[in-house]
C-alpha cells in the first residue's frame, strides 16, 4: 500500500511561546504518547515526535492523508489541557513533498530561529531513536531520518552554514580565542550580574575557563550567579584586587560613567608582567573606558563592536544557507524518487522469483544429462543460466527504474502479466517444451 509522508505541528514561526509550551512533552513521556497515538488514529501507519524549546511536531506516515492529517491534529489539540481552537489555528499541515522538504530543512537547522545552529540535527536523533525505542517507525520514517541525517552531514561538510559566532556572547567567546592559545587555564572576572554576562560566561566555561570570580553591587546577587556557574563570589567593593588575576574580564554592570579606566588597567598589567588581557562590554552605558584599547597588551570589545561581528557571520550563514537550500531541493526529489518506486518492490520480488523458477524447471528437465556431466561442467552449467537470468533482470529492472510515471505503469503492467500472473490451465507457464530435453529426461 502506497504511503505518503506528513508533517503536523507548530513552531516559532507559526505560534508564541504561550501557545507551544503546553504542548510540549518530556522525553519520558515520547514514547507513551507515540504508542497512545497508534492506538487512537487508525489512518496513521508510522510516527514521531519532535519536541524542542522552538517546535512541536508529528511526522508520520499514512495511505490517505486527509484523515490521517484529522487524526494528528486531533491527538495535538487533546493531549493537553490546551485550547483546541488556539492551536488548531496555528498548526501547519506538510505532506509529500513539502513534509520531505521541512524535514530536511528543520535537520539542517535551516528552519531554526538562528540558521546554522548546531543542537538541532541531535534533537532531530533523539526524536528518531525515541520513536523506534516505541515501536512506531517502519520503512517510510526509517528512510526519510536516516536521509534527513545525510542531508545535514552533507550541508555541515559542504557549505560554512554553522561557522561563526551568532550571539554577543558567542562572538566574546570567538574573540578571545583568537586572543589567547588556549582557554583552559585562564581566569574570568565577571563584574555584574547581568543576563547577557551571565551567558558569555556560561560561554567561556564550556571552552575551557577552569576559574571565574563574580562580583556584583548587591553581593547576594553575585553569590547566588557564582554558585550557578561554579564560581567564587567576590565583594564589588574589592573586586580591583582581582583585576591582576584576570585573563578576561566581562563587564554587564548597571552603571552611569566608567566602572574601570585606563590607570587601575594599567597597574594590573604591570602586576601581571604584561600579559595579555581582554576586556568584554556588554554594558549600555559602557562599563569600561575606550582608552583602554591605547595600553599595550589589552583587547577591548564594547557591545557594538561585538554587533558587528556577529552581522558578518549571520551575513555568511545566510549565503551559505543559499547553498544549503539547494542542497535540500535536490535530496528532496531524491527522496520523492525513492518514495514513487516503492510500489515497484512487490513486482520486482514476483519477477525475481518467477525467472528463478523458470530457470530451475528447465534444470530440472535437463537433469538427466546434466547428471552425466563431470562435476565442473554442470557448475559451469548452472553458472551460465544464473548469468543470463541475472541480464535478463538487469534489463527489465531498468526499464522499471527509470521509465517516467506515465510510462512506468503500462510498462509495470505488461512486465507483471509476463512474468507474475499465474500461467491459465493447460499452460506450461511461459516455458515453452523442448523435444530433445523431454527424450534425454526419458
Amino acid at each position: 500500500m502506497e504511503q505518503t509522508l506528513l508533517i503536523v505541528g507548530l513552531n516559532h514561526s507559526s505560534a508564541p511561546v504561550e501557545v507551544r509550551e503546553p504542548l510540549a512533552f518530556a522525553d519520558e513521556e515520547v514514547p507513551d504518547a507515540l504508542g497512545q497515538l497508534l492506538r487512537v488514529a487508525p489512518a496513521v501507519s508510522e510516527a514521531a515526535l519532535l519536541c524542542t524549546c522552538n517546535r512541536v511536531e508529528l511526522v508520520a506516515a499514512a495511505p490517505a492523508p486527509e484523515p490521517a492529517f484529522g487524526e494528528l491534529a486531533r491527538f495535538l489539540s487533546q493531549a493537553r489541557p490546551v485550547d483546541s481552537a488556539t492551536v488548531g489555528r496555528a498548526l501547519y499541515r506538510l505532506e509529500g513533498r513539502e513534509a520531505i522538504r521541512h524535514l530536511f530543512l528543520v535537520s539542517t537547522s535551516l528552519d531554526s530561529m538562528m540558521v546554522g545552529e548546531p543542537q538541532i540535527l541531535g534533537q532531530v536523533k533523539a526524536a528518531y531513536a525515541r520513536a523506534v525505542a516505541a515501536g512506531t517507525v517502519g520503512l517510510i520514517l526509517h528512510r526519510a531520518f536516516h536521509h534527513a541525517f545525510a542531508v545535514a552531514k552533507r550541508v555541515r561538510t559542504a557549505t560554512l552554514i554553522g561557522h561563526g559566532p551568532v550571539s554577543s556572547a558567542t562572538a566574546a567567546v570567538s574573540l578571545a580565542a583568537q586572543i589567547f592559545e588556549s582557554l583552559n587555564d585562564k581566569t574570568v572576572l565577571l563584574i555584574g550580574a547581568g543576563q547577557m554576562g551571565e551567558l558569555t560566561a556560561r560561554q567561556l566555561a564550556r571552552q575551557g575557563v577552569q576559574t571565574l570570580f563574580v562580583t556584583s553591587r548587591t553581593f547576594d546577587r553575585a553569590l547566588a550567579l557564582a554558585r550557578r556557574l561554579g564560581g567564587t563570589a567576590v565583594p564589588y567593593e574589592n573586586y580591583k584586587t582581582y583585576l591582576k588575576l584576570a585573563d578576561i574580564v566581562v563587564g554587564s554592570a548597571a552603571a552611569r560613567t566608567f566602572i574601570l579606566g585606563p590607570r587601575e588597567v594599567a597597574a594590573a598589567m604591570q602586576e601581571r608582567s604584561r600579559r595579555p588581557m581582554f576586556f568584554v562590554d556588554l554594558g549600555v552605558p559602557r562599563n569600561f573606558a575606550p582608552e583602554l584599547n591605547a595600553l599595550e597588551s589589552v583587547y577591548l570589545y564594547d557591545i557594538d563592536d561585538l554587533g558587528n561581528v556577529v552581522t558578518r557571520a549571520v551575513d555568511e550563514r545566510e549565503r551559505e544557507a543559499e547553498k544549503a537550500r539547494e542542497m535540500v531541493e535536490l535530496e528532496t526529489e531524491a527522496f520523492l524518487e525513492w518514495m514513487e518506486r516503492l510500489h515497484l518492490v512487490p513486482t520486482i520480488k514476483q519477477i525475481c522469483s518467477s525467472l528463478e523458477e523458470i530457470r530451475q524447471a528447465e534444470l530440472g528437465r535437463s537433469r538427466g544429462w546434466l547428471a552425466a556431466m563431470p562435476a565442473p561442467d554442470r557448475e559451469r552449467v548452472y553458472a551460465l543460466t544464473q548469468s543470463l537470468v541475472n541480464k535478463l533482470l538487469h534489463r527489465v529492472l531498468a526499464g522499471l527504474r527509470d521509465g517516467g510515471a506515465a510510462a512506468d505503469k503500462v510498462y509495470t503492467d505488461a512486465i507483471r502479466r509476463l512474468f507474475c500472473e499465474a500461467p491459465a490451465p493447460g499452460s506450461t507457464g511461459g516455458a515453452r517444451k523442448n523435444t530433445e530435453d523431454d527424450a534425454a529426461d526419458a
